[in-house]
């Protein structure tokens, strides 16, 4: 320790080594908890180092693993590349002298999966691990694995200023937990919320009136308080719209994030020579010290993945950011002096905040993950120590994506494919459009393409990705930058795949070299032959990273995706007018049918077939659609028709199975019912209803789940909706009386169609309700005072005027004859005089004529 700056001996962390040291060496593991600031990214690993050990730091994103081992180098007063050294993905810089190296967790994987044991390596440390990266998760899930089963003395380090301690121990087995309560500087918190209404986040969007908010509260802080303002954002897009507002403020504004050039972000960590506004996502949230800032202004908002498993399409989605998030982010206000926190909403939200971000296996496309558990030797992810097991729908998605790729077998386990595939440091998607495209199109422009996949360019470049491709060629912008250093590492990892990171032979070497360099296979096709246009490479190396969405037009910038998703072009995008797409990158909004495409490329009818050929299935279809039977002979790619010829001599089979389906639909009335089959209809439901069986349930429900008893055989004669219209659905239901049991022939006993009323009229009843129905003229029942009953059930009589309409409704016609009848009479015999009225009805004659009154 004594060749560290004096800085160095300062740091809060200090006084927990010892106990940390102890720790490793009596259970192997720890979990170490320190407040920003104390030093846990520097000063921990430095100390292991000083004792002989070689030390792996896995930082979440490239800019923090960059960041601390510049710092880590600075403290040892020498360069990165000697005794601290980092390697991110496409950058490597360490030497044979290098006892610290800094690392991306996605960088561990893969020398987890190449190496298991990590030879060299004594101790990992996991630092942010409270973030819940899926890549950290499934780092610590391997070393677990590691440790129990090759290398038990390798010892490992949960490190994080907020995390579920408690929980990460139980993980480790039991591991001590290791504070250092450090002497942060004291921040005050300002509660600053939108004077006025503003929207929540929805997908992508931010209400701007909340961003207007936020760089107004940005120039309050620099009024009310000294020092250098980081204000947290959401996303790049939100930084470039706040920074358009600050414009005019009298401090250098600075822009941080994932995809900013590294000059960029070198500037941001380096001291300033005046006041600076630093604008951030949740990048600087952790591993970072930014110099100077001495207050945070915090939008609460953060991003984070989201999966449609069903329709194959991912996207970040705007959250509210967690109070551990919120704490981490106030952190950077007191690393180095007593600093303030405005916080753009009120005290009273604080507390409904989720405590922790949701961990991204819980929301997050697993197939790269899939396929890392499937060549670590556990398919199913079930042996696996992982605080939060993956969601059992998503790891189905991801495996079924793997089969299509051939990275699994049928049993779920890795291929010799997959195996290659999972040490290209790519989403499975990416590394299969690279495997398969670079025979086609060349090494060089597989590589060039894959890399323009695997991180979005930026929106301004268009939606044209052979547009973007150019752009990307020709810019020299930070993306510009990135994209040929990835395009460069593709392209050697073709040439020898099993290269990946591994240490180069000279101290501080960086990749160098390009796409086309001496040693990648550059030709435009397979053997250097001449191979497709750049339009078409773009197309096809796009749709073999994703055949779901290869997509056909359907007019006006709509479009039709395998996948079954409809998907929607800008107004303003050149590829409109195209047949076919390959779409590499879209969302769909939650309340949207259909998808926007953010990038896409042309393709033809044969590479969209060549692409998704695993979608491609034919066959003759049969089936009931828009009210009739349809029979087509059909090749589909996926949910797109291609092909659709009429099919003359459809199976019978497949055609009773179409009517069944029409009939399922659309109901029996797709039957002939005449009068008389809706009456029997009635009657024989009205006796299932009160006697039960043998009688039969002829309600639709019922008479579709027995076809065959009763429709048979007019149903195998049919052959279209006609045909169902000509049957007589009234002669089909007789098939279902109980003949067997010599109950068919009580039928009119006990369910009459008439009944004989007093007059000698036979009166027709209607079985519709609940009880049935007799609706006669009241003089024809003169002299009957006991009501009609039907199978036990006493029928409810309406009693009608001369003129045939309701004058009384009953069911117990003593009653009315003793009680109702007397107003019946006083209002209608003079309204119908002609007609019988007598005083004693019970007395009287039944008739259904009029008679002179006398």
């Amino acid at each position: 320790m004594t060749r560290l700056r004096e800085e160095a001996l300062g740091l809060p962390v200090r006084t927990a080594l010892s106990a940390l040291e102890r720790a490793l060496e009596e259970h192997g593991s720890a979990v170490l908890c320190a407040p920003p600031g104390t030093g846990k990214t520097t000063l921990v690993p430095l100390a292991l180092a000083e004792r002989g050990a070689r030390v792996v730091v896995a930082e979440p994103r490239r800019i923090a693993a960059r960041a601390a081992a510049r710092r880590m180098a600075w403290l040892l007063g020498g360069q990165v590349g000697g005794r601290v050294g980092f390697t991110v993905r496409g950058e490597r810089v360490v030497s044979h002298g290098t006892v610290v190296e800094v690392v991306t967790t996605g960088v561990l994987l893969q020398r987890l999966q190449r190496d298991p044991e990590l030879a060299g390596v004594d101790v990992v440390i996991l630092d942010e691990c409270h973030e819940r990266h899926l890549d950290a998760d499934t780092a610590a899930a391997f070393l677990l694995d590691v440790r129990a089963a090759l290398r038990p003395e390798l010892r490992l380090v949960a490190a994080s200023a907020t995390t579920d301690a408690a929980g990460w121990a139980r993980l480790l087995g039991g591991a001590p937990v290791v504070e250092a309560r450090g002497v942060a500087h004291p921040v005050e918190v300002v509660w600053a919320p939108p004077p006025g209404t503003v929207r929540p986040p929805h997908g992508m969007r931010v209400d701007p009136a909340l961003l207007a908010h936020v760089a107004s509260v940005v120039r309050r802080a620099l009024a009310e308080r000294p020092g250098d303002v980081l204000c947290f954002l959401p996303g790049a897009g939100e930084i470039a719209r706040v920074a358009g507002l600050l414009s005019s403020v009298e401090a250098e504004v600075l822009q941080v994030h994932g995809r900013a050039p590294a000059a960029a972000q070198d500037a941001v960590l380096s001291p300033g020579t005046g006041r600076r506004v630093v604008l951030a996502t949740s990048v600087a949230e952790s591993s970072l010290t930014v110099p100077g800032v001495r207050v945070v202004v915090d939008s609460g908002l953060a991003r984070e993945p989201r999966t449609d498993h069903a329709r194959g399409l991912g996207s970040l989605t705007t959250v509210r950011a967690s109070r551990a998030a919120a704490r981490q982010r106030a952190g950077r206000a007191g690393r180095e002096a007593p600093g303030a926190v405005y916080r753009c909403w009120t005290e009273a939200e604080d507390g409904r905040l989720p405590r922790f971000p949701a961990p991204e296996i819980q929301v997050a496309d697993l197939a790269g993950f899939a396929l890392r558990a499937a060549a670590w030797g556990d398919p199913d992810a079930a042996g696996l120590a992982l605080l939060d097991a993956p969601p059992a729908g998503a790891m189905a998605a991801a495996r079924s994506v793997l089969a299509a790729i051939g990275a699994v077998d049928a049993a779920g386990r890795v291929t010799d494919r997959g195996a290659t595939m999972a040490r290209l440091g790519l989403h499975p998607r990416l590394a299969r459009a690279l495997l398969d495209g670079a025979p086609a199109v060349g090494a060089r422009r597989a590589a060039e393409v894959v890399a323009l996949l695997s991180e979005e360019p930026p929106r301004e470049y268009g939606d044209d990705l052979a547009a973007v491709w150019r752009a990307a060629r020709r810019g020299g912008d930070a993306y510009g930058a990135r994209w040929r250093q990835e395009a460069r590492r593709l392209a050697r990892q073709l040439d020898a795949p099993e290269a990946g990171d591994r240490p180069p032979a000279g101290r501080g070497t960086r990749e160098g070299g390009g796409p086309g360099a001496r040693g990648t296979r550059d030709g435009g096709g397979p053997d250097g032959a001449a191979g497709p246009g750049d339009d078409a490479a773009a197309g096809l190396v796009a749709a073999l990273a994703f055949p779901e969405r290869v997509a056909r037009g359907k007019g006006g910038g709509a479009f039709l995706m395998a996948s079954g998703t409809g998907a929607e072009l800008a107004p303003e995008s050149r590829l409109r007018g195209s047949a076919w797409l390959a779409v590499a990158v879209a969302d769909r909004p939650s309340h949207a049918a259909s998808a926007r495409v953010r990038l896409a490329a042309v393709v033809d009818d044969g590479t969209a077939r060549a692409a998704a050929r695993h979608l491609l299935v034919a066959g003759d279809e049969v089936r009931w659609e828009d009210g009739d039977v349809v029979a087509r002979s059909v090749e589909r790619l996926g949910a797109i028709e291609t092909v659709v010829r009429p099919l003359r001599d459809p199976d019978p089979a497949l055609v009773r199975e179409a009517l069944l389906e029409g009939l399922r639909r659309d109901g029996p009335g797709l039957l002939r019912w005449s009068r008389e089959s809706d009456e029997l209809r009635r009657r024989l439901a009205f006796l299932h209803r009160v006697l039960g069986a043998p009688w039969p349930d002829v309600s639709d429900a019922a008479l579709l789940e027995r076809p065959e008893e009763w429709l048979e055989p007019e149903l195998s004669r049919a052959r279209r909706r006609a045909d169902l219209g000509r049957i007589d659905a009234g002669h089909a239901l007789r098939r279902l009386l109980p003949w067997a049991t010599g109950d068919a022939a009580r039928l009119d006993e006990l369910a009459p169609e008439r009944i004989e009323v007093p007059s000698g009229s036979r009166i027709r009843v209607e079985y519709g309700g609940e009880q049935p129905v007799l609706a006669v003229k009241l003089q024809e029942l003169f002299g009957l005072t006991e009501t009609p009953s039907i199978a036990g059930v006493p029928v409810l009589v309406h009693l009608l005027s001369p003129a045939g309409r309701p004058a009384a409704v009953t069911a117990d016609l003593a009653s009315f004859w003793r009680d109702g009848y007397r107003s019946v009479r006083a209002e209608l015999r003079g309204r119908y005089p002609k007609h019988p009225w007598p005083e004693d009805p019970a007395a009287a004659r039944p008739t259904r004529r009029t008679n002179a009154r006398r």
